[in-house]
């Protein structure tokens, strides 16, 4: 499959692997898109994995719904499934990093039925970071999210000159310029930012659906260099998985996981799934 529809948006996939093989559904997060995976899955089809890698509402072109009420958890998870039934799929093994990591943690949550394991890449529990953000540095390193709230603002400021800031921002935090030539390029297309944009707008509506305790067997992925997601979350994210739960922090690297430690990150979901 190459798309799913759901209340009449259609969205981007990236459907590979065998086809008879264990499914994976990869998520990205902001500002990425499905690409953000390509260095992963050569390692998934490699172990017999079949990987569904959607470009989430927002980023594919068909798929950028105005109002920010339209990109609430609800229904950020609400595509995650529609994709799994479009694909005739039961369950998948999810993982998510940033914003797809926030709506693996949902979808195992509200849908553990659908969720065979999950893999969360650098984003806690949002429980834990609830906590952190009044016991620690997290609110001081979420502080750019209240610049995002602001509307046409960001927009203004990351795309002017083609885009300029928001790819010094990007190369800064150690993408390599191919993926900070594609995330930029997407960006730039008619309502891409501001949709992208509408996850962190939506997070007043989102709130309103407490993540509960999870149950799958869980990896958790942390990387030290991470400028954005701070420890006190990560380790207080145990707290709020009653399933098989593994920690695995990856040293001296960003933020950018999937980008930067493919080969890792393809070693540990394998064994992830495989040992479940």
């Amino acid at each position: 499959m190459d798309s799913f529809r759901r209340d009449g948006l259609t969205f981007d996939v990236l459907d590979a692997g065998p086809s008879d093989g264990d499914p994976v559904v990869l998520l990205h997060g902001f500002p990425q898109d499905a690409t953000a995976w390509d260095r992963v899955t050569p390692a998934l089809h490699q172990h017999g994995l079949r990987t569904l890698a959607p470009d989430q509402r927002g980023y594919s072109p068909m798929a950028r719904p105005r109002g920010r009420a339209h990109y609430r958890l609800r229904e950020t998870t609400g595509d995650v499934l529609a994709l799994l039934d479009t694909a005739g799929l039961d369950s998948a093994h999810v993982v998510g990093h940033d914003w797809g990591g926030l709506v693996a943690w949902a979808l195992a949550a509200w849908h553990p039925d659908r969720v065979r394991t999950l893999t969360a890449i650098s984003v806690p529990h949002p429980g834990a970071m609830a906590k952190a953000m009044v016991t620690s540095d997290q609110a001081l390193r979420s502080s750019y999210v209240g610049l995002f709230q602001l509307p046409m603002v960001p927009e203004r400021l990351m795309l002017a000159g083609d885009g300029a800031a928001l790819r010094r921002v990007l190369r800064h935090g150690g993408l390599p310029d191919d993926a900070v030539d594609r995330y930029v390029a997407r960006m730039c297309e008619p309502r891409a930012l501001s949709g992208a944009l509408g996850w962190y707008r939506a997070l007043p509506w989102s709130g309103r659906d407490p993540v509960g305790k999870v149950r799958v067997p869980t990896l958790h992925l942390w990387s030290t260099r991470d400028a954005f997601l701070g420890r006190a979350a990560t380790e207080a994210t145990a707290q709020f998985v009653e399933g098989p739960y593994r920690l695995e922090v990856l040293d001296d690297v960003p933020h950018w996981i999937p980008e930067l430690a493919p080969d890792r990150v393809a070693e540990l979901v394998t064994a992830h799934v495989r040992t479940t």
